[in-house]
């Protein structure tokens, strides 16, 4: 639980922090918001002596927002009371809460990748729009069009609404140990069949390296198929027909790349890798690709965890037969519908996802932001822990992004249909048996989800 009054933050513990005064103090400089005032309707104070309730899921992006209170407040005279909680205990809260019809929180944090439809469908948030296209209520500094096309994607649902903004967007991509990479003369591959060709040349077990990492535990296995999909140019459900692509040539296809690579070219026991264990294999030197999140670099140019640091490459997801895509996922941040306090939770959003804010988190390591500025700030990318790829990888990435996950309310189901169908591949099964058993147990999983 956060409420500044009760921890106050010096100038200089946001500095320890790693939010600086550039990244902290733009849209909260008196003279900057007095020229914003002066041009435009809209007010900062509009809201203040109102206080507002946040609830956040526990990481580092909540931790820099948490920290920074003390400058919304001193902005906008709210004050903010916010809460930070474990993931998956956050999406059961929302969930309890929403149903409810009471939620005790204004605002609130939403993973989209599994969230979007859920939350629409259940009108849980308010629709941005109003508040976005009203002068009075958003500053002339917001910026909207600063938000990248693929965080932007993920916020806005099929008929228009943003019921959402986007705050953090994690893309996935192919680490690489430049070390072996070298060491073997091989080069960073041009495309999705050439990760194959990569990892069968740098496969050496004899000496403890494998060629390649992802995970291999049902469930969490999902995204690696997905981003293979995406190579063919397909979601595994089309987010405008509703049509399913997961037992034709394309998806079969996808699953057999999964299942190579995993299979022949992966550390033994892949088969219950999820992202940590493969993390560890790969910042122990002993795979030489991982495809997964950048949002889990921090630990790998970390010298207290990592024996691979400055061997790092970053590296943008390669091309498909069929298109060029990176899988992402992403946060965004919402107004609880049933909140008596809309106005002042907008004040809030717009602050916690401004430039500045967005510039924070990029420069302290913690995370993607959704925003496009901070890639092109030369303060952005100074940093002493990571390389230019590192930044250009999510630059390039968020141009590319589309969905890891389909855009349905079922998510979770799907995840353990298709993951235990993708596992079992792993141990022999046919792929494209596999594939169409998962299929017809899904569809009326899908279907009853549409009802209603």
């Amino acid at each position: 639980m956060s409420d500044y009054h009760r921890t106050p933050l010096s100038r200089r513990a946001l500095l320890k922090a790693g939010a600086g005064v550039s990244a902290l103090g733009v849209l909260g400089a008196p003279a900057i918001v007095s020229r914003a005032n002066a041009q435009s309707k809209f007010d900062w104070k509009r809201y203040a002596g109102e206080k507002i309730d946040v609830m956040m899921v526990k990481n580092p992006r909540a931790d820099l927002l948490q920290q920074a209170e003390k400058e919304f407040f001193d902005l906008t005279g709210i004050t903010v009371s916010s809460e930070q909680i474990p993931e998956q205990q956050q999406r059961q809260k929302a969930m309890i809460e929403f149903s409810s019809g009471r939620p005790t929180f204004d605002v609130t944090f939403l993973a989209l990748h599994v969230q979007k439809r859920l939350s629409y469908k259940g009108k849980w948030t308010e629709d941005l729009r109003p508040y976005i296209n009203n002068p009075e209520m958003t500053s002339p500094d917001f910026d909207l069009a600063d938000f990248g096309a693929a965080g932007m994607n993920f916020a806005t649902q099929a008929d228009g609404a943003i019921n959402t903004l986007p705050q953090f967007v994690d893309f996935w991509m192919l680490y690489y140990n430049k070390d072996i990479f070298q060491k073997k003369g091989v080069e960073y591959p041009k495309s999705m069949d050439e990760i194959v060709t990569a990892a069968a040349k740098l496969n050496d077990p004899a000496n403890g390296i494998n060629g390649f990492v992802s995970r291999g535990l049902k469930n969490a296995n999902i995204p690696v198929w997905t981003s293979w999909l995406l190579g063919q140019g397909l979601e595994t459900i089309d987010p405008k027909t509703g049509k399913l692509n997961t037992d034709g040539a394309e998806a079969i296809w996808a699953a057999e790349l999964y299942r190579k690579l995993n299979k022949d070219y992966a550390p033994p026991g892949t088969i219950g890798f999820n992202w940590n264990e493969c993390q560890t294999s790969f910042m122990q030197g002993r795979a030489a690709m991982w495809l997964d999140g950048i949002g889990f670099a921090t630990p790998l140019e970390d010298p207290t965890k990592s024996k691979i640091v400055g061997k790092v490459g970053y590296g943008i997801t390669p091309p498909g037969p069929k298109a060029h895509h990176s899988a992402i996922f992403a946060d965004g941040i919402g107004i609880a519908q049933a909140s008596k306090k809309k106005g002042a939770a907008w004040y809030y959003i717009q602050w916690a996802c401004n430039k500045a804010n967005q510039l924070a988190m990029l420069k302290a390591g913690a995370g993607s932001p959704a925003r496009m500025s901070p890639f092109s700030n030369p303060e952005g990318t100074k940093s002493a822990m990571f390389p230019k790829d590192y930044f250009e990888c999510m630059s390039g990435s968020g141009k590319i992004g589309r969905p890891g996950l389909p855009q349905i309310i079922p998510v979770t189901e799907f995840r353990d249909i298709f993951g235990v169908a993708l596992t079992n591949t792993l141990s022999g099964a046919d792929v494209a048996s596999e594939l169409k058993k998962a299929t017809e147990a899904f569809k009326p999983v899908l279907e009853k989800s549409e009802q209603g």
